[in-house]
């Protein structure tokens, strides 16, 4: 872009040329400057948006992006365009969020591997490099054994691990990972240390079903979203889910709460901007994800998916991130995950 005093200089130094060519150089200073003027006065936001996911196509957080990035467009006026960055564990995508232009024209989802990539050493990437904007989705771990296990309750389970620890094995995701977090913290919930119930680590979910059902490991912390089609198909049995209250889409099955056992956790997915973005554009961003957020174009897909929606504004989000990284560091740390 051309700076106003580099058209002062032209205009000056033109100016000792002809008439002619001094008026057409007026002209010119001042096309620039209306330019400048109406890209600085202009109403935000003027063009469209990029919204980063650090997650591969057809996942949870990609699928919860692009039903936002749909409501979103139509509250903004804007097209925003969901832009797959993945990597690294996620580390790709979330550094390219954070170094991003603080302008309003960049956003993502910032999932809740921020809040663990930086005590393993994967990233120094942190919370405090990005502005949340709001909190949309956080799935709930559950507790899911075979159809034909020995366990009916997860008492029953928890009773046999604290019998013969050691001898029952866990999966879900890789070690360190959300749902590796989540068998820690119940354990330690019910004053059994992490060996009790040994993790094998795998590339997700899917994978470590498949070694469920043929008897590799006895135990998956996924969510219920993800077990819910075996489930169906009468494979595996959900014992409880580690939420606050029950899911809508599953009602039957019971917390670990209701059982007296205090712990919960679950993968959520936000909505952040790079940190540094102007206060005014970032309440604009925040205004129109609550308004996007609770329109059909969103809620639908999510609902049909099953998704447990757990909408919180920029402020209540800021104070969650901030738990959850404390949270999630103490988990590592007691694992011995941290460097």
């Amino acid at each position: 872009m051309i700076s106003i005093s580099s058209i002062r200089f032209r205009i000056a130094f033109f100016g000792r040329r002809s008439a002619g060519t001094q008026l057409a150089t007026a002209v010119i200073a001042a096309f620039y400057l209306a330019g400048c003027g109406a890209a600085a006065d202009g109403e935000y936001p003027s063009r469209p948006i990029t919204y980063i996911v650090p997650w591969n196509p057809g996942g949870g957080t990609d699928v919860t992006a692009r039903a936002l990035a749909t409501a979103l467009s139509e509250v903004l006026g804007q097209s925003v365009n969901v832009v797959n960055r993945t990597g690294g564990g996620g580390v790709v995508g979330h550094l390219a969020l954070a170094q991003a232009a603080p302008d309003g024209y960049t956003i993502g989802a910032m999932t809740v591997e921020i809040t663990m990539m930086h005590w393993t050493g994967l990233t120094p990437l942190t919370v405090s490099d990005y502005s949340p904007l709001a909190m949309l989705i956080n799935n709930p771990a559950a507790v899911t054994v075979r159809a034909d296990a020995p366990w009916s309750t997860l008492e029953e389970l928890l009773a046999a691990v604290r019998a013969e620890p050691g001898r029952f094995r866990a999966s879900g995701t890789s070690r360190g990972g959300i749902w590796d977090l989540a068998r820690i913290g119940m354990l330690q919930a019910v004053g059994l240390p992490e060996t009790a119930l040994p993790w094998v680590p795998s590339q997700g979910a899917a994978p470590a079903l498949q070694q469920l059902i043929s008897g590799g490991v006895d135990v998956v912390t996924a969510s219920p979203i993800e077990v819910d089609a075996l489930r169906q198909a009468g494979q595996v049995r959900t014992l409880a889910v580690m939420a606050d209250e029950r899911m809508p889409a599953f009602p039957d099955i019971p917390t670990l709460k209701e059982l007296g056992i205090d712990w919960s956790i679950g993968g959520w997915a936000a909505v952040a901007a790079p940190a540094g973005i102007p206060g005014e554009i970032r309440e604009r961003l925040a205004s129109a994800i609550q308004e996007a957020s609770s329109s059909p174009a969103y809620l639908d897909p999510m609902t049909q998916a099953g998704f447990h929606l757990e909408f919180m504004d920029a402020d209540a989000v800021a104070a969650f991130l901030a738990e959850q990284d404390r949270q999630n560091g103490e988990l590592l740390r007691s694992a011995g995950l941290v460097p």
